[in-house]
């Protein structure tokens, strides 16, 4: 086995496969569902947006993939200082069975310079999920840029019972960057808890990812490297995946969702 191939099942195995676009529609999802079953197994997840979970399962089990995990995002993408309809997505999305909620920190709060806010929902969504089922928080590390507010998010987040700790929307000018993720990772190891890193926003290629998927094993070594702990949310990487693990030129159906 090639290292190009070795990398690519890897990242088939981290992928969050992802379509997050305002047009999306039934077909849209039943699309990705399809795609994600690839002849090399499945991704980690299926994020689609709130209203599109039931469709998501629907098409999942079409294609043999009922076991697959469906995500979906809430406070998305604003990052709301609104715990309350958060937590009222949060209800909804769990009742159309999605089994991952990757949540909108309100990190425009932390620029302000309030820790309580971010502290307080990030709590009440981790009260609000039931066990088994991750909650994934996303920072929006673009918009925060600077070390010790990325540093300062993902601390709160993971003291308030996050899972993973999410680079980006993929809504921002700036979405992932490996200076972040550096930071994100830091924060987790520093934590001491069972706490993953999900890189999303502009991971199109393996050349783009295995950068990523470097820093994540020297920082917390091999062991560590699995969808418990690493995801990638794309979309539009799976095509480079398969265009290494079987030459194909293109994927038919991979909406670009990040």
């Amino acid at each position: 086995m090639t290292d190009k191939v070795r990398l690519a099942r890897t990242l088939l195995s981290l992928l969050d496969l992802t379509s997050l676009n305002d047009g999306d529609s039934d077909a849209t999802i039943r699309a990705l569902a399809a795609s994600a079953a690839t002849p090399f197994g499945p991704p980690a997840a299926l994020c689609v947006y709130p209203r599109l979970v039931a469709t998501a399962r629907a098409a999942l089990a079409e294609v043999g993939l009922d076991g697959l995990k469906v995500a979906t995002v809430v406070n998305f993408p604003e990052g709301r200082n609104d715990t309350e309809l958060t937590l009222a997505e949060i209800r909804a999305a769990i009742a159309a069975g999605a089994a991952e909620i990757d949540m909108v920190f309100p990190w425009r709060r932390l620029l302000a310079g309030d820790r309580l806010s971010g502290e307080r929902m990030v709590a009440a969504c981790r009260d609000a999920v039931p066990a088994g089922i991750l909650l994934k928080v996303i920072i929006e590390s673009g918009e925060l840029a600077k070390a010790d507010l990325i540093r300062a998010a993902s601390d709160i987040a993971i003291a308030a019972g996050a899972d993973f700790i999410k680079t980006s929307t993929g809504k921002t000018a700036v979405s992932a960057t490996l200076p972040a993720v550096r930071v994100i990772l830091e924060s987790i190891r520093a934590s001491g808890k069972e706490v993953g890193c999900k890189a999303s926003g502009g991971i199109r290629t393996l050349a783009d990812a295995a950068p990523y998927l470097s820093l994540a094993t020297e920082m917390m070594g091999a062991d560590w490297i699995s969808p418990r702990h690493f995801r990638f949310g794309a979309s539009s990487l799976l095509a480079d995946i398969l265009v290494a693990l079987q030459g194909s030129p293109s994927v038919a159906g991979v909406a670009d969702g990040y």
